[in-house]
């Protein structure tokens, strides 16, 4: 399995959802860097489970314990290695999973992949557990980047056809964009909060789930990050985005809805601002030739409706080589939107740091 990421800033992940801990090593952290843990607490809160109604009944505090790599609270320039403990684990809710294969779930794949050896209690590696420890990475390079005076948000930008305003029209300043932080289910209108939640609780009642749309802005980037062609913003971003479970599409600026329109209704107008190149527009989210313009950059995921659910569905028996009916057990999200926000935050923030390193070379912390 492939747990490595990055240039400069390098993760390994590891771990499985029912085993005894999950981790990251981090690697190229700048030496002298003062950890703000509340600040991580506080993003790792965001995506731990157990926190409301719209989200898993599973409770685990998905507090780090950082072995190595930081002295007194600060990072040495040694790999940073940090393991979150599970400690509410239910293994029994998937008995016989090794044979009857989930619905949108890897178990197939993942059996065909590695001959039957993968773990599918939770997911095991493939669980969307494993994203507690990019939002701790995620959280550090946070740090890093708003010391250059870059900052990630991110809102529920369509949940189950109820639409939110996009970053692209809204006019929020920086104390509304770090608000959204702190609300149960970050949207830019609030009263969409409400209209998407009841859509949530409908499908858990119904013992079914939906999926949503998840858009990020990041501010303050310097125009010219990323090379073309396989290096490019999109390229990387991509990578990273995709990697996250659940994940099914990634546009940038207008995205698909391009294709809808004429040339001169997508391209962005030159112009000066202050001694300083601007665009008038940001149709094209803020990357050009796949580098950064110096505009917002924003982005979109699709994320699709949580694969476990509760009702009935049709499978097959993989010893018995049969068609078999199945019904998932155990406590599952019935939207995963409100818990992967901090987590696709956390995977732009981690890309950003990366490219900002790659072209500025060492980063100084003070």
């Amino acid at each position: 399995m492939s747990g490595c990421f990055g240039t400069r800033i390098q993760l390994a992940i590891f771990g499985e959802s029912h085993g005894p801990a999950i981790g990251i090593t981090v690697d190229g952290l700048p030496p002298g860097l003062k950890l703000d843990m509340d600040f991580i607490e506080s993003e790792m809160a965001r995506r731990a489970p157990g926190q409301s109604a719209l989200s898993t009944s599973r409770k685990e505090p998905d507090a780090p314990e950082i072995l190595s790599g930081l002295l007194d609270g600060v990072t040495t320039g040694a790999p940073l290695c940090a393991v979150i403990r599970n400690t509410n684990q239910r293994s029994r809710d998937y008995g016989g999973l090794g044979d009857l294969v989930r619905p949108g779930h890897s178990d197939y794949t993942g059996h065909v992949r590695y001959f039957g050896y993968n773990d599918v209690r939770g997911g095991g590696h493939f669980s969307g557990r494993i994203t507690a420890p990019l939002v701790f990475a995620g959280a550090i390079c946070k740090q890093l980047l708003m010391k250059r005076g870059v900052e990630v948000f991110s809102h529920a930008q369509r949940l189950s056809g109820i639409q939110d305003e996009s970053f692209l029209n809204a006019s929020l300043d920086l104390e509304a964009l770090r608000a959204l932080r702190n609300e149960r289910l970050a949207v830019i209108q609030k009263p969409m909060a409400q209209e998407m939640e009841q859509a949530i609780l409908e499908a858990k009642r119904s013992g079914d789930s939906v999926g949503g749309v998840i858009e990020c802005m990041a501010l303050g980037l310097p125009a010219g990050l990323g090379a073309p062609f396989f290096d490019s913003v999109e390229s990387v971003l991509s990578h990273m985005l995709f990697s996250v479970p659940a994940v099914k599409g990634v546009e940038f600026g207008l995205g698909f809805s391009m294709c809808d329109l004429r040339g001169s209704e997508c391209n962005d107008a030159f112009a000066m601002r202050d001694g300083k190149v601007v665009t008038q527009t940001n149709r094209c989210g803020g990357i050009l030739g796949g580098i950064t313009t110096g505009m917002p950059l924003v982005f979109r995921v699709a994320v699709r409706p949580t694969a476990s659910i509760l009702r009935e569905q049709q499978t097959v028996s993989l010893e018995r080589m049969q068609e078999e009916k199945l019904t998932v057990h155990g406590r599952h999200d019935p939207c995963i939107v409100p818990r992967a926000l901090p987590v696709i935050e956390a995977a732009a923030a981690i890309v950003l740091e990366d490219l900002l390193l790659q072209r500025d070379g060492e980063h100084p912390v003070e």
